[in-house]
């Protein structure tokens, strides 16, 4: 079990340093999750035991959601007073989102319909 979460912790670490000092738009953590994902399909196998910290942790992933939540209680009257804007935000995004993997979609079954 030590294993796995050194193995994790080392990735982490990693992609903490190359966001430091190559890509800083990027936080290193994700860079961090990235690489490991190459790393275990280059090794195409999963360690036990960073299979068994990874399930863990998973376990307890609703945990990292309560920061967000102090956050829109600590923001409610912000939000309150945008509500509308942010109302027509949400609909207008997840309109646009049907709308183009609907069309993404179609414009795939096309081709592949002409390849057929």
């Amino acid at each position: 079990m030590l294993s796995g979460l050194i193995q994790i912790l080392f990735f982490q670490s990693l992609g903490e340093l190359i966001s430091k000092l190559l890509l800083p738009s990027l936080p290193g953590p994700v860079i961090g999750l990235v690489l490991l994902l190459f790393w275990l399909m280059i090794k195409k196998e999963i360690n036990p035991s960073l299979a068994l910290v990874s399930d863990a942790l998973s376990q307890y992933l609703g945990l990292l959601f309560v920061p967000a939540a102090v956050g829109v209680v600590l923001f409610l009257p912000q939000l309150k007073d945008n509500a509308l804007p942010i109302i027509f935000g949400l609909i207008g995004s997840v309109v646009l989102t049907i709308g183009g993997s609907a069309l993404t979609l179609k414009l795939f079954n096309q081709g592949k319909a002409s390849n057929d």
